[in-house]
């Protein structure tokens, strides 16, 4: 027995059947995420190293040249870019898109360890990273202060803001344009180091050594024990001013305030963001890859009220570029045209077959095949985006095509006196073959889109199948 013989005499299977395709479909529906375009990134992985005082030259042949010999051998390797700027050298290694990106990490990391000995002793260690190049921040947050400056702005941010922000689900990184944090700046003047006989290696190894803090073991008692530390650590300017950096004639003791300017400043002051309010932070707010970015968008936004509430009067936090705006505008002017395209067909459905009856028919497959495509597209790790929208809208013309034809055939056999429910079997049995190549030939048409190759391929993998699929 057909499957269309099956439902015409089991009536209630058939619509069991539909109602559990729909609802099957929308449980899958909700649980996609929704993005602007498909994800189509390749993984990444970048390397970032800090050398301060090094020109692009010594980064070049001391940094980026020895860790791109090392990670240039790893497998899966697509492309492998660098850049050698003053005192920073930046890697990104880009892999084929079969490659996992978390093995790939790791395999960058391994090779990286292999040449630690060899990067300079002053470098920074290397900083591995797991670069998402299609992640784009959905918010920009905004925080500025009437008061403070921008030393204190960045230190509250980093301390109370940052991390709650970062914790809020789907929130992949949290960054800080414009902050400038706290650092002793020490302005070194040549002509008391040279009347004094110091080095800038003396200064250097005595920040070293006595800007320290350490254990230095327990006191033990009968009764009592105690932990002790050496905190040789220096905090204030005066203290670095006092720091003993050499001996003189005579075992004169050379401090470091004799030969040097020392001022609490920002670590770098070659970066900074203003408002017409004051001084001001931009904090880019980056979704993970498979998050959906409007839910995001929208539980950051409630956090950021829950931290309002509890913000110093000088201190204003607010959204300053909103790219889930356009997202949403943009799957509302598709869900729009998705609601057009259902109601034309249904009108001109009615106006060539003259019945209200026969125009429901067709009407009730669109959403059962549209939803049902959504389990696929789930069970695939697929997202509701524009060009999944677009196959939905297409779908819906090819979807209905087949019922028409059906319908039709079975009109007919009425019109000619046959009973509906005769008529219904033997139409279906008529033409069901050649529906079903119609359907197997509209398959053949665009599921071949998905095994293009490039992120072009990747792009429409999810058009192709989601039109298949319907």
């Amino acid at each position: 027995m057909r499957l269309s013989e099956l439902s015409i005499r089991r009536p209630v299977f058939a619509t069991v059947l539909s109602l559990l395709l729909l609802i099957l479909g929308i449980m899958a529906a909700m649980r996609l995420s929704i993005r602007e375009y498909p994800d189509v990134a390749q993984p990444v992985v970048s390397v970032s190293v800090n050398y301060r005082g090094a020109n692009a030259a010594v980064i070049e042949s001391r940094v980026t040249q020895v860790l791109e010999n090392e990670i240039a051998g790893l497998e899966g390797v697509d492309k492998l870019t660098s850049q050698s700027r003053d005192e920073n050298a930046s890697i990104n290694v880009q892999f084929t898109a079969d490659r996992n990106v978390d093995d790939a990490a790791n395999d960058v990391r391994d090779r990286v360890s292999r040449v630690m000995a060899r990067l300079p002793d002053e470098a920074d260690p290397p900083q591995i990273q797991k670069v998402d190049s299609g992640a784009d921040p959905v918010l920009f947050i905004i925080l500025t202060s009437n008061k403070r400056s921008g030393l204190e702005l960045t230190d509250y941010a980093e301390r109370y803001l940052v991390d709650r922000i970062s914790a809020v689900p789907g929130v992949a990184n949290v960054n800080m344009n414009g902050g400038r944090r706290f650092a002793m700046r020490i302005w070194l003047d040549r002509g008391a180091m040279a009347s004094r006989r110091i080095a800038i290696t003396d200064i250097e190894n005595a920040l070293r050594s006595e800007n320290v803090e350490m254990p230095a073991g327990r006191i033990e008692s009968e009764q009592r024990e105690f932990t002790l530390r050496a905190d040789m650590s220096l905090h204030t300017e005066e203290d670095f001013r006092n720091l003993v950096i050499g001996r003189g004639e005579g075992g004169y003791l050379v401090r470091l305030g004799e030969v040097a300017e020392v001022q609490l400043a920002a670590e770098n002051q070659r970066s900074g963001a203003a408002t017409n309010d004051g001084p001001a932070i931009l904090m880019p707010v980056t979704p993970l890859s498979t998050a959906n970015v409007l839910e995001v968008a929208a539980a950051v936004k409630k956090e950021m009220a829950l931290i309002r509430e509890g913000l110093p009067a000088d201190i204003n936090l607010e959204v300053n570029i909103d790219n889930s705006v356009f997202i949403r505008e943009s799957m509302k002017k598709v869900l729009l045209a998705l609601g057009e395209t259902l109601l034309i067909v249904l009108v001109v459905i009615f106006v060539f077959l003259g019945s209200l009856r026969a125009t429901l028919i067709p009407a009730v497959t669109i959403p059962v095949s549209i939803f049902a495509a959504a389990i696929v597209m789930a069970a695939l790790g697929y997202s509701i985006n524009t060009l999944t929208l677009l196959g939905a809208v297409l779908a819906i013309g090819l979807v209905v095509d087949d019922a028409i034809v059906v319908l039709e055939n079975i009109v007919r056999r009425i019109e000619k006196g046959e009973q509906p429910l005769l008529a219904a079997v033997n139409g279906s049995h008529e033409i069901g073959f050649a529906v079903i190549a119609t359907t197997m030939v509209l398959v053949a048409v665009f599921l071949p889109i998905s095994y293009l190759e490039g992120n072009v391929g990747r792009l429409f993998r999810e058009f192709g199948v989601t039109v298949a699929a319907a």
